[in-house]
């Protein structure tokens, strides 16, 4: 946790003080009815990590009351994005745990006068419900006794109204300046199996009225949500009230997590997966954790960045480049180093000694004592981009006929003449070098400005590479829309052997390139495909204090 304190922790160091509580409860309550995304890791890190500092507990809730959209998939994928991230949960729940204690708690303000059967239609309601400016009217069910409510709200859990036919409100003010006061769903009519409950039940609670009640069952001590039901907390105080609940839990608000270039929408990401936009859930342009998980970025620098931003009252947009950073930080200090050419073209040192290969020790971090072993011979790939015929400036310390450049961890070698294809492409490299500048030998001492990356042809293993922009980008109104040039595929690149040792999933910084991994995905395939998690630039600067 950050060592300034946010108004939660201010909030529960209060709480503690005044003996409101031994221990603080919190919980994370997802409704598995689509994967995790960015703005969920926010909520776990904030839940769990309140949990961890202040030796309390969390708990991990499925939000599991709309039997339409949920499945057991998006169960199992919530739990392995938390675990990657490095929180467990101190109890497995689900809202469908509760279905009885909401259903009797829903009987209770039956009788008590604050709840009703209506039967508007869906389309009545809303226009029954009023505006900000104007206030509702009554529904001419509001006034049905108590007696007759118990008895369709009965024939609504056994199925016997189809859906949407009717539908429980709780009676609290059609005149109320928040809309959500005005008469709110509680139950509705939903006659389809639920994943967990199956057929037992034809009616769910609405989230508004299953929220405070899950909390209060739980004893949450701290029920923390995104600003947006904010007006919706004199509601979950209502229900905490009127349904006496043994157990009176508070709800606080903070800011949602905004990145520009995203959209995190679990409704519009299912339809990105649905059309077929991107190849599933964990395509690693997608902004959700199991995305970025395929896609390279640590857990480590997720929970750096959410601990960098903060925990704040107000909503606003983060700039995606600081999340960059912080996983281009944690990288640049894990990441193992290697050679790979995206774009090859083949360079051959004519005094080299043909036949003759030898082992060049090639570090794996800076700083650090080990090494692995890069095969070196006179036939070698390099970038296309770092060879010219002539140099174009003073500026340009890379390869051109007639100028030298140290190839890392080797020799200095020096370009003699160049072959090109019929369109003025340069097809092969013929250099010399000189056999006393080897890197870490005596005669290293000798400076050339330009020092570039290479693979030996020989030994070189051939993979695919696939560079990921961003999956959105801004129209000219501002407005994000798909961006077609986020995925470009290189079918053919070149990687020295040692990364024949890489796992799927592995890291490494392919020098000069930027930071890629082993596709996890890939062993499906058939083949290596490494996939760009960043790259080596760092255009983020902090705003100005």
């Amino acid at each position: 946790m950050a060592s300034e304190k946010n108004f939660i922790e201010e909030i529960i160091d209060a709480d503690l003080a005044d003996g409101k509580m031994q221990k603080i409860v919190t919980r994370f309550p997802p409704e598995p009815n689509g994967y995790l995304h960015l703005g969920h890791a926010k909520a776990i890190a904030l839940n769990f990590g309140l949990a961890r500092a202040y030796g309390g507990k969390c708990n991990l809730r499925f939000d599991d009351t709309n039997p339409l959209k949920e499945d057991d998939e998006y169960v199992r994928a919530i739990k392995d994005d938390i675990k990657w991230l490095g929180f467990d949960w101190a109890e497995e729940r689900y809202g469908s745990d509760y279905f009885q204690y909401m259903y009797d708690k829903a009987l209770l303000l039956i009788k008590k006068g604050l709840a009703y059967v209506d039967d508007l239609s869906a389309e009545q309601m809303r226009e029954y419900r009023g505006t900000l400016t104007s206030p509702g009217k009554e529904s001419p069910y509001r006034n049905r006794s108590a007696e007759e409510n118990l008895e369709l709200f009965e024939r609504m859990k056994n199925g016997e109204f189809e859906d949407g036919s009717k539908v429980l409100r709780a009676k609290i003010d059609m005149a109320s300046p928040n809309l959500n006061m005005r008469d709110p769903a509680v139950f509705r009519i939903v006659c389809a199996s639920h994943h967990r409950t199956g057929n037992a039940w034809n009616i769910y609670p609405m989230y508004d009225f299953a929220h405070p009640l899950e909390d209060a069952v739980e004893c949450i001590t701290h029920s923390l949500c995104t600003l947006e039901f904010e007006d919706h907390r004199p509601l979950y105080d209502w229900f905490i009230e009127h349904a006496e609940t043994e157990h009176v839990p508070h709800q606080y608000e903070f800011a949602r997590l905004n990145l520009t270039n995203t959209v995190m929408s679990k409704r519009y990401l299912k339809k990105l997966v649905e059309d077929g936009i991107v190849s599933g859930w964990d395509d690693p342009r997608m902004p959700t954790l199991s995305g970025i998980r395929r896609r390279g970025y640590t857990p480590a620098a997720i929970l750096d960045f959410c601990d960098r931003i903060g925990v704040a009252k107000t909503n606003s947009v983060i700039d995606i480049r600081l999340l960059e950073h912080c996983v281009r930080e944690d990288l640049n200090k894990n990441a193992k180093r290697i050679m790979a050419v995206l774009d090859p073209v083949a360079l051959t040192i004519e005094n080299y000694p043909d036949g003759k290969t030898e082992m060049l020790a090639a570090q794996d971090l800076p700083d650090s004592e080990q090494t692995h072993e890069a095969p070196f011979s006179r036939h070698l790939f390099i970038e296309r981009s770092d060879i010219m015929e002539e140099k174009p400036n003073n500026k340009y310390f890379r390869l051109y006929v007639g100028g030298e450049v140290r190839l890392k961890n080797a020799y200095i070698i020096k370009c003699e003449r160049v072959e090109k294809d019929e369109t003025g492409k340069i097809t092969h490299i013929f250099c010399t070098y000189d056999e006393t500048s080897k890197s870490g030998g005596s005669g290293a001492s000798r400076k050339v400005k330009g020092t570039l990356h290479w693979v030996e042809k020989n030994t070189a293993v051939s993979a695919e590479a696939r560079l990921y922009d961003y999956l959105f980008t801004e129209d000219g109104d501002g407005n994000y829309v798909l961006n077609e040039n986020c995925l470009t595929v290189l079918a053919d690149i070149k990687v020295e052997p040692e990364i024949l040792k890489a796992q799927p999933g592995e890291r490494f910084q392919f020098m000069r390139q930027g930071y890629f991994n082993l596709d996890p995905a890939a062993e499906k395939e058939g083949r290596l495909v490494f996939g760009k998690i960043v790259g080596l630039k760092d255009s983020y600067r902090p705003p100005a204090q």
